[in-house]
């Protein structure tokens, strides 16, 4: 049996030709559809049902790629991605993965990956130290938010509860959460066995944030029945409109009770790298954990997820579980990251944020960040500008929520045909009963062009999908 060997000049062939399509890619992504123009199920009937029985040459699985797989792929790195949050990935970051793919480092211990440990330290404070925050601070990367709110939500119950771990959990245990928390914590509360009907679901105010009072009484009607609140999730800059809920009177709250406050600032808390924006996090400092993403809007690759905490040591409690076969001689003096996530296996995604912080440093991550917050103001302004659309939601940052004032189903057919179009891609989301289109910037090649045409685009549509 003869095994196939890609030699150095194969492989440098190769990988030439690859960053050169990728540059190529990215020099013209305006020239590509955003959302491909294809049904379910096309791209699997041009795949053979069964893999090679023998191995293939790298170029025809790269030529596969170029006509098989990338005209059907959904082009989140395009300008003109304005769906869920906008993510980016610029050079930079595309080099790290490059060199991570190739180290195959597995960041568990120190002791598999020493300088990655430490790498992971390093870029979490320098980002911790972007954003103000206070060197109580203990970082860990996970690869989504999803799993960060797991981790948190796992530390609440420590410390809570912490004879789960022999006892399992005990009934009662309560999750507060707004109508406008992303859903991925009402998930967590249910993978951890906290129980549908030990979830509760807070009233916003007009602005769509929580509303302190409810939460309060809330908190006192558990009580009262015997329950046990357990965390509050707050969120800075929430996923369906962008809204800061009051942290510090939340807080006050959370204190109050000896309740567990996890802030939810994935996509927002970024912002706070502006020195204007900073205030977003007041009251952050008496949270126990942080959530954010330097892959929505920190020009960081997907995936890269952070989440801080004062209290490293109850979270390590909650998922740390060792075997003899870990325990290395350094174990005293080190960080091993594999103690404080459920993963064993981690990826070395410190070297991307690393490289992207070095690449633009804190002042043209600031730039990129107010461009965003620019173009959205931008596009408010237009929308304002026109009798037949209304604003949706207020604009702190880089989302617009906007609607045609005429019906849901207009709104719907509106955004599938403007996504249909391949020229830009929206997402939305449902605020008071009314279907709302979202628009979120956030990419480092969007331009004030791209948002004037999207414009006209939107403009163009709704005049084609009214009813004449």
């Amino acid at each position: 049996m003869s095994l196939p060997h890609i030699f150095s000049d194969d492989f440098r062939r190769a990988a030439r030709a690859h960053a050169d399509w990728i540059a190529e890619y990215l020099d013209c992504t305006r020239d590509y559809p955003v959302f491909p123009a294809v049904q379910p199920g096309d791209i699997k009937r041009l795949l053979p049902a069964s893999a090679p029985e023998r191995g293939e040459p790298l170029e025809k699985i790269f030529n596969d790629f170029k006509d098989i797989i990338f005209p059907g792929l959904t082009l989140w790195n395009h300008p003109r991605f304005f769906a869920y949050f906008a993510t980016s990935t610029p050079p930079a970051s595309i080099l790290a993965d490059f060199l991570s793919a190739a180290m195959n480092a597995n960041v568990m211990l120190w002791r598999t990956s020493p300088a990655a440990t430490e790498l992971e330290q390093v870029t979490l404070s320098w980002l911790r130290q972007w954003l103000g925050l206070s060197e109580n601070f203990f970082g860990i990367l996970y690869d989504t938010a999803s799993t960060g709110v797991m981790h948190a939500l796992a530390a609440a119950r420590e410390m809570l509860h912490p004879e789960y771990r022999t006892e399992g959990m005990r009934p009662g245990l309560t999750i507060y959460v707004s109508e406008q928390t992303h859903n991925s914590s009402e998930k967590a509360a249910l993978l951890l066995g906290f129980g549908r009907n030990h979830i509760r679901r807070i009233p916003v105010d007009s602005e769509f944030r929580m509303q302190p009072a409810l939460l309060q009484a809330a908190i006192e009607d558990d009580i009262a029945q015997g329950k046990t609140p357990c965390c509050i999730v707050a969120s800075v800059g929430s996923t369906s409109t962008s809204a800061i809920e009051p942290v510090p009177a939340i807080a006050d709250i959370a204190e109050r009770h000896g309740i567990w406050l996890h802030v939810d600032a994935a996509y927002a808390g970024s912002a706070a790298v502006i020195p204007e924006y900073r205030h977003i996090l007041d009251g952050v400092e008496r949270a126990h954990s942080l959530i954010l993403n330097p892959h929505k809007w920190l020009n960081v690759g997907f995936d890269c997820s952070v989440l801080y905490t004062r209290f490293p040591d109850i979270l390590r409690r909650s998922v740390s579980l060792s075997a003899d076969y870990l325990k290395t001689p350094e174990d005293d003096q080190v960080v091993n990251y594999m103690d404080y996530g459920l993963q064993l296996g981690r990826r070395f995604r410190s070297l991307k944020l690393w490289y992207v912080m070095r690449a633009y440093g804190r002042e043209g991550m600031i730039d990129l960040l107010q461009k965003s917050i620019d173009q959205a103001q931008l596009l408010k302004r237009l929308i304002e500008a026109d009798p037949s659309f209304e604003i949706a939601a207020p604009v702190p940052f880089s989302l617009v929520c906007f609607r045609h004032r005429q019906s849901n189903e207009l709104n719907q057919r509106l955004l599938a045909e403007i996504n249909a179009s391949g020229k830009a891609f929206l997402s939305h989301t449902m605020l008071n009963g009314q279907f709302v289109i979202r628009c979120a910037f956030g990419n480092y090649l969007t331009t004030d062009h791209d948002v004037h045409d999207t414009w006209k685009l939107i403009q163009q549509t709704a005049l084609h999908v009214q009813p004449h």
